[in-house]
């Protein structure tokens, strides 16, 4: 199963929030008109049907002495297979023939661009990207008559418009080994997400090593380990109640020793309220300057996407002390509010280099904003 259909699958709080929004909203005020008729059994064209959904692999990251190579997503051409039903629903019922000849538009106006405002708002977009999006969609459009699925493609082309230049891969550097930090609140996934980059890198070919710096958590450690045996990657540990910094600088020393291409450090999840903690991430930074003043080369801070809001002051905070340099949204198959990656991307123009739908290995993939978008107000 592609990423891509998972990500459709899974992302069903969010689309299904949207998509039964903005049917209560043509529907409310909006009048039935005969759809277009097409011919008995035409002939299949691509903007007669949306297109099967496509799957990513992920090819393997090429360096080079200038910076920004990094694992790419590759979407190869799925051709439908003849004879195939074709789905219904609203699309069906907007391209279905014989089958369905109406389909409900409303006018666009003031009244119904406030409502997709208080839709976009309730699906955890932010009131400023909201306002943008929908006058950004008005555009050119005011008083014209437009069904539910013509707003749903108006809507992911502009989402996809705003997602597109934060949609970055990690970067990969010539120089080694390249130290990633990786930040984030309790329970945001940043252990999981460390053991899935491990896996991916080391498929790749990189010679990765892991630095369990939560010496708080038992379980952390343990859980690294159990991914560090299957990826075949190295685990640095230190005891329970060690200085995190003191580990963190003998793990570049070990890496360096090693050859290592990457060198991933887990750190405690931290409140960004709790400023002994804040100031304990600031020491791992300062500690790990002293054997590599650039490093850390990438910080990437693990959001949960069920926080909603909060990520953005999650953001806020961690930039300033870490120095984030990227994100990964994990648990977007658990919130009907996937709308705040949208914000994240508006307000703060951080790459995105993964999202994460799920537990297993291939449920955390580079960041692809078309397919988020569609996923996302849930487009075929």
């Amino acid at each position: 199963m592609s990423f891509f259909k998972k990500l459709k699958d899974r992302l069903t709080k969010s689309s299904s929030k949207i998509d039964q929004g903005l049917e209560s909203i043509v529907d409310d005020g909006g009048v039935i008109e005969e759809a277009a008729s097409s011919a008995p059994e035409p002939e299949t064209t691509a903007d007669q049907e949306p297109q099967a959904s496509q799957p990513i692999e992920i090819v393997p990251p090429v360096v080079e002495p200038a910076p920004a190579i990094a694992v790419q997503p590759v979407i190869p051409d799925t051709p439908k297979a003849s004879g195939e039903p074709e789905k219904k629903g609203i699309l069906g019922r907007l391209f279905g023939g014989a089958e369905q000849k109406t389909v409900v538009r409303r006018t666009l106006d003031d009244d119904m661009l406030e409502q997709l405002e208080e839709l976009l708002i309730s699906a955890d977009m932010g009131v400023d990207t909201a306002l943008r999006v929908t006058a950004n969609m008005a555009e050119g459009r005011l008083g014209k008559k437009l069904s539910v699925e013509e707003i749903k493609q108006l809507l992911a082309d502009e989402v996809t418009r705003i997602m597109e230049p934060v949609a970055r891969p990690l970067p990969l550097y010539a120089k080694t080994p390249q130290v990633v930090l990786i930040v984030g609140v309790n329970g945001a996934g940043k252990t999981t997400t460390i053991g899935k980059l491990a896996s991916q890198f080391r498929a790749a070919g990189k010679k990765v090593v892991i630095a369990a710096g939560d010496t708080f958590r038992a379980a952390a450690v343990e859980q690294l380990q159990v991914w560090g045996d299957r990826a075949g990657v190295p685990v640095l540990t230190a005891p329970e109640g060690s200085d995190p910094a003191s580990l963190a600088f003998d793990a570049m020393t070990k890496a360096q020793a090693d050859g290592a291409d990457l060198l991933l450090i887990d750190t405690a999840g931290r409140l960004q309220n709790r400023q002994d903690l804040m100031e304990e991430l600031s020491k791992i930074v300062r500690v790990i300057r002293k054997k590599d003043p650039e490093a850390p080369h990438n910080t990437l801070l693990v959001l949960d996407a069920t926080t909603g809001q909060n990520a953005i002051n999650q953001v806020d905070v961690f930039q300033k002390l870490a120095d984030v340099s990227g994100l990964v949204m994990t648990k977007l198959d658990g919130t009907a509010k996937g709308g705040v990656l949208v914000a994240l991307a508006d307000k703060f123009g951080l790459p995105i280099h993964a999202i994460g739908v799920g537990e297993q290995i291939d449920d955390l993939a580079p960041f692809d904003p078309e397919e988020f978008a569609k996923a996302l107000v849930g487009l075929e």
